[in-house]
């Protein structure tokens, strides 16, 4: 077989450039019956042939590999001279405008696909990174093989056909045709050398994604081989795909970067870890096409981001169809791992494929970074978000509600609706045909499996723009989401009759602070701006009003009699580390112009990240005098022997104060998270780093507590560099400093970054980062 020689300048350069000449991702338009038709904006007979330069009508002159001594084809690239339906295209399932069948006796001999990482096919196509010798492609966008006969080809006489096939599904007979016709099948002749031919395929931009199989048929019949596997993937730089992104450093971002951050903690404490989403790691694409083959989704929903994307939804947690990952919010994980000490996804989707049972265990952001993986992945841009105080409302009432007995004491039975000091979900990128105009472009899913849509644990897509207005009725699952970031919360007290009457009503009670990593640096990005109004503004007050109009709901409020002139503020220390006492503040102040005497009850629990409290461990009355005008603050002490044996896995604690006005009457209800820092990993990487050369990396770790940590075990792992790898270490001593060195070869060039994380049967939510750069 002949080598082919790669051009100096290649037209796929060209060709990347074209997907973002300025075309806004929402003149995307679908035609009937739900197939993807041509931007608003392109002319109805626009078409191309690959390679070169654009013609003054849209079109390319051919370019692309050569072979040595070997003829472009000329006019519009036909084999053979039989070219009815040359401008047609096919779908999968489609019998209509097939090519004619081959006849005569040329002999197929062998076919290339022309796969190799580092050749044209895969770097054109953004694919080169993944760490899978098989052709990977987007659809969309033009790729070569080269089929070899018995026999010097003749373009005036010989036929062939090329054949794609997803599965058992019908397969596609690819036509060929004069010109490509924008985001449709065909195939074209680019050049002619003695028994060789090299041929471009163009794949349709609305093809279902997933793993074909591809042959060649001629007069002599169908060349089949098993190793003929084409994976075709959704693509972002085509403007007639569904998820094109016109912005190539967002494309960087959000399809072809491994490493994210993923922010935790409360918003006045936010932390940040990051997160291997690993989507080029080997094995990891196969995992996720086992994903959808488990998912169900016909071939005919595989090209259309808005199924896929529910499916993914769905199908990363495990309840109702035995998913990817079993979620554990219980603090026991003796039978599996923690969800704080995985730092990335290459591992669980890894496990999954291989057991094809649900990995234990995770939580939010495990959901959230899995997910990210997938999308990415399967070429849909996708990114891990963050919201501070976000509310899980159980009820669809899309408020988050309080209960407190006769004396303002929190009926814990009946807290039924919690704010979670944070949860992650997703966004993913796609326009929506499906709905009016205008809700394109960034749409949440969340995979954490929280309240059921349809019967079935998903959530989502839902545009972020509905979310921001309150547009509930706009699907999928969106009074859900705004809920999480913009409902009120209503505390109730329970009167002598047994009822209960709105007491309180705090409107900017969650939302807080919505996350994600920045474009092209580990920066954090505040997006709350994109999910909600500035809070109190119109804007915001007329989306919640708009959200309950539609949700057949009224607005909460307190009558008038109700409210008050005493306000209350709560505060907490940042940045306590483990193993110190807290000190918590809570003010009052008396904005009327008479004395005022306030009861005041305090208590203290240890939470769980998804605002799930214990029963509190401290509790504190007292009663303060204020004057006219007059602030005064009441400190509270959690000290370490109080907290120490109580805390959970996000080290995280509660504080809810309540009171009463003695002369007023008001009611006082404030609710604070607050949290307690563990220590970083310490990665000291030695030595220069390259391909293919060993590297050594010490990773520290020192204990701040006075109390022995029992059976500890770092988690290791990193992009091109480290696969998952778990080190057991055992009991770590009172102060003590522990350290391991980790040996390993890195597989791609580039910055990469190795991680690592430390847990305990005492300790968790240890991590570090380091970055590495690799040369060739």
């Amino acid at each position: 077989m002949a080598r082919y020689v790669e051009r100096k300048k290649s037209w796929w350069l060209t060709c990347c450039s074209c997907c973002s000449r300025g075309e806004d991702v929402e003149d995307y338009v679908r035609g009937p019956g739900g197939t993807g038709g041509r931007p608003s904006d392109r002319p109805t007979d626009g078409s191309y042939s690959p390679g070169g330069e654009y013609g003054p009508g849209g079109e390319y002159t051919p370019g692309g590999e050569r072979i040595p001594g070997g003829n472009r084809a000329t006019g519009g690239g036909t084999i053979g001279e039989n070219h009815e339906g040359a401008n047609s295209t096919s779908e999968p399932g489609s019998n209509g405008n097939l090519p004619s069948m081959p006849t005569g006796n040329l002999q197929i001999q062998s076919v290339d696909l022309l796969k190799s990482r580092g050749g044209e096919n895969r770097r054109s196509h953004h694919t080169d990174e993944y760490e899978c010798d098989e052709l990977i492609v987007r659809r969309g966008q033009p790729f070569q093989i080269c089929v070899t006969f018995q026999r010097p080809f003749n373009p005036k006489s010989d036929q062939v056909c090329v054949i794609l096939q997803l599965g058992n599904s019908q397969p596609i007979n690819v036509p060929f045709v004069s010109e490509f016709d924008v985001g449709g099948w065909g195939c074209q002749v680019a050049e002619t050398s003695g028994q060789n031919i090299l041929l471009w395929v163009n794949t349709s931009a609305q093809a279902a994604v997933g793993k074909y199989q591809l042959s060649v048929r001629s007069g002599a019949g169908t060349y089949n081989d098993s190793k003929l596997k084409v994976y075709i993937l959704f693509n972002a730089w085509c403007r007639t795909d569904a998820v094109f992104m016109d912005n190539e450093p967002w494309r960087q971002e959000y399809v072809l970067n491994e490493i994210g951050r993923i922010y935790y903690g409360t918003e006045h404490q936010i932390g940040e870890r990051s997160w291997n989403y690993g989507q080029f790691n080997e094995g990891v694409i196969d995992s996720v096409f086992y994903i959808l083959d488990r998912g169900g989704i016909s071939p005919a929903s595989r090209g259309d981001p808005i199924t896929v994307t529910r499916v993914i939804s769905a199908m990363v947690n495990s309840m109702d169809d035995n998913g990817v990952v079993a979620g554990s919010w219980s603090g026991e994980y003796a039978d599996g791992v923690n969800p704080v000490a995985w730092v990335g996804s290459v591992d669980i989707l890894l496990k999954y494929h291989q057991t094809g049972t649900p990995v234990k265990y995770g939580q939010c952001w495990v959901f959230a970074a899995v997910t990210t993986t997938v999308l990415r992945c399967l070429g849909i841009p996708g990114r891990t978000i963050t919201n501070f105080a976000s509310a899980h409302d159980t009820d669809g009432n899309l408020t988050f509600d309080v209960y407190f007995d006769e004396n303002m004491k929190p009926l814990e039975d009946k807290n039924s609706d919690s704010v979670w000091n944070y949860h992650c979900w997703n966004d993913c990128w796609m326009t929506r045909p499906d709905l009016p105009a205008g809700y394109s472009g960034w749409q949440a899913i969340d995979a954490t499996p929280q309240e059921t849509s349809n019967g079935i644990y998903c959530c989502g897509p839902s545009p972020v723009l509905a979310i921001k207005n309150g547009l509930v009725n706009i699907k999928y699952d969106t009074p859900f989401i705004f809920a999480e970031v913009n409902s009120d919360k209503v505390f109730y007290q329970r009167t002598s009759n047994g009822k209960f009457k709105k007491v309180h009503v705090e409107e900017r009670a969650v939302g807080h602070c919505i996350s994600t990593k920045a474009v092209g640096s580990n920066a954090r990005e505040d997006i709350t701006y994109l999910y909600k109004h500035p809070e109190g503004s119109a804007e915001e007050r007329k989306a919640v009003q708009t959200a309950a109009e539609y949700g057949g709901k009224s607005l909460a409020e307190v009558d008038a009699e109700d409210t008050g002139d005493i306000s209350l503020t709560v505060e907490s220390q940042d940045g306590v580390s483990m193993g110190s006492d807290i000190n918590v503040r809570i003010t009052l102040r008396n904005g009327s112009g008479s004395r005022r005497t306030v009861s005041l009850s305090m208590a203290v629990a240890v939470m769980y990240y998804n605002g799930v409290c214990k029963e509190s461990f401290k509790n504190e009355e007292c009663s303060v005098l204020l004057n006219p005008g007059e602030a005064k603050s009441v400190g509270m002490k959690v000290a370490y022997s109080e907290y120490r044996t109580q805390l959970v896995d996000q080290s995280a604690m509660m504080l809810t104060v309540s009171g009463i006005v003695k002369e007023s009457g008001q009611k006082l209800a404030k609710q604070h998270t607050f949290r307690i820092r563990t220590p970083d990993l310490i990665i000291k990487v030695h030595g220069e780093a390259c391909v293919g050369q060993q590297i050594v990396a010490e990773i520290i770790f020192q204990n701040p507590l006075q109390t022995t940590l029992h059976n500890g075990c770092f988690h290791v792992e990193g992009p091109g560099l480290q696969r998952p790898k778990v080190v057991q270490v055992g009991d770590v001593g009172p102060l003590k400093t522990i350290s391991i060195t980790e040996r390993f070869t890195p597989r791609r060039c580039g910055r990469r970054q190795l991680m690592a994380s430390f847990e305990s049967n005492e300790m968790s939510l240890v991590h570090g980062v380091t970055d590495i750069d690799v040369q060739e």
